[in-house]
């Protein structure tokens, strides 16, 4: 086994246990952070499959590192806005969605 499928097989288990955290918890904050184990594991799988004959591919690293800043720039946003959430409502939850 190659670490690249070492990698990528990591990636997937990270985004399942990242998307189940995002389906199931109600808590902003662990919401946001399972988004971000999301990403994790979508980077992982990015790296660990751009590898051929052991010699890293730089285009797929690149755009892994791109993301990471874009990442980056998502969480402090998300984090602001559950600030602001906070301070409006004091619950880190999101109301329930009005029926029409």
């Amino acid at each position: 086994m190659s670490t690249g499928l070492i990698f990528a097989c990591v990636g997937v288990v990270l985004f399942a246990m990242g998307m189940a955290g995002v389906l199931l918890l109600e808590h902003l904050l662990r919401r946001i952070l399972a988004f971000n184990l999301m990403g994790s594991g979508a980077f992982l799988v990015m790296v660990g499959f751009a590898q051929r004959m052991d010699v890293p591919d730089p285009v797929p690293q690149a755009m892994v590192l791109t993301g990471i800043v874009v990442a980056v720039a998502a969480t402090a946003l998300a984090l602001a806005l559950a600030r602001r959430l906070h301070a409006l409502t004091g619950k880190y939850t999101l109301p329930p969605a009005a029926d029409d």
